[in-house]
């Protein structure tokens, strides 16, 4: 795996640490965020909308990324972008 590092939650403590990555490879966001407690991750898991399976798969996970954090976001996403474009 082929891990670009994008950042790091400038607000992060000791203990807390919000980070973006690009798995280069796979052409991936990789992200790492807070949990979002029982009653979130209950709500998400209860969500009908079209093509969207009620629950949450074993596979996959609710996360909770800081507002503060959104220009990491979008500079992964670029970088997604540019890999998607060299074929």
């Amino acid at each position: 795996m082929s891990l670009l590092f994008i950042g790091i939650d400038p607000s992060t403590g000791d203990h807390e640490s919000p980070t973006v990555w690009v798995d280069q490879e796979k052409k991936e966001l990789v992200l790492q965020g807070w949990k979002p407690g029982h009653e979130l991750e209950a709500e998400c898991a209860a969500l009908q909308l079209p093509g969207h399976a009620v629950g949450i798969p074993d596979s996959e996970a609710v996360i909770r990324i800081p507002a503060r954090m959104v220009d990491m976001i979008r500079e992964a996403c670029d970088a997604v972008e540019r890999a998607n474009d060299v074929r």
